[in-house]
């Protein structure tokens, strides 16, 4: 797919609250429980996120498989964002052990994201296996499954649910599996592509990354890029530049500038509105958004 720069339209803002890795030790304004996930959501929506990417929490603060408190967050955001994408992330985070050490979330607890009640409009779908790279002590390196056996009974499970779908791509072979479940009949088209660069144990977050992956894309797709830390703000801008979508929140980057950390989600999606404008492109609405990602409305 080639990178549309004469006339790239309107931008999505994905934006992710929480994410399943670190919590409040990594940044005290990360929202964690329902009530400050809700409120941030409420926050960037009004600064312009037409997207809200949900990972949930426990009491203590630790990633969760309960669908109950997917449930909720989900329903609260419908319910206070109208037509705000309400989009959960399949892969829901490192699971805390007894220990302190942490380890995978089951496929089995993944799959059962299907039935979280109400439906998130999106699902997400990892479209490859990869050593999740930690970083010791506070994280373990562990096997992140995501085989072909799994992705194709979940995105069974989700075209039989009427859920759309976001494949994340961590690596450039990851593209490959998602145009081989389309082979298979098994992934709809036209399809919206994440593009995620920077986690340890994936692809390196560089220019020429991003642009072989966009160039590996089929015409008619729609992307958006998807980056860590400090490669955050400059791939970001480089993704609004070449005609796609992005993705900012706390989940990815905790800090706003070097030394200085994230006051809140809608700090992020305020800066890339403006980013966003000085590069000649416009804000997409939820509505808007639903059309350009291949939603219902």
């Amino acid at each position: 797919m080639k990178p549309n720069v004469e006339n790239p339209g309107k931008v999505v803002i994905t934006v992710a609250t929480t994410g399943g890795l670190h919590g409040k030790e990594a940044n005290p304004n990360l929202p964690e429980q329902p009530d400050e996930i809700v409120q941030s959501a409420y926050d960037c929506y009004n600064a312009g996120a037409a997207v809200h990417h949900i990972h949930a929490r426990d009491p203590k603060g630790h990633p969760t498989a309960d669908l109950r408190y997917y449930g909720e967050i989900v329903s609260r955001v419908k319910a206070k964002c109208p037509k705000m994408i309400t989009q959960v992330g399949n892969g829901i985070g490192s699971k805390r052990l007894p220990d302190g050490h942490t380890t995978h979330f089951t496929l089995e607890e993944r799959m059962a994201l299907l039935n979280i009640q109400p439906r998130p409009d999106q699902l997400t779908v990892n479209c490859g296996t990869f050593t999740f790279g930690g970083k010791p002590p506070a994280w373990d390196d562990f096997l992140f499954v995501n085989d072909q056996t799994f992705n194709t009974e979940f995105v069974k499970g989700c075209v039989a649910r009427g859920v759309s779908m976001e494949c994340e791509c961590y690596d450039l072979s990851h593209i490959a599996n998602v145009l081989e479940l389309v082979q298979w009949g098994v992934m709809p088209t036209p399809i919206h592509f994440s593009f995620v660069l920077g986690v340890r144990g994936t692809i390196p977050a560089t220019p020429m990354n991003m642009l072989q992956m966009l160039d590996a894309l089929p015409e008619g797709s729609s992307w958006q890029v998807v980056t860590i830390g400090r490669f955050t703000l400059p791939l970001g801008t480089m993704a609004l530049a070449l005609g796609g979508n992005i993705r900012v929140g706390l989940e990815d980057n905790v800090y706003y500038l070097p030394g200085e950390l994230v006051k809140s989600n809608a700090q992020l999606v305020e800066r890339a509105v403006r980013l966003a404008r000085e590069l000649g492109r416009e804000i997409a609405t939820p509505e808007e958004a639903r059309k350009m990602l291949h939603l219902s409305p």
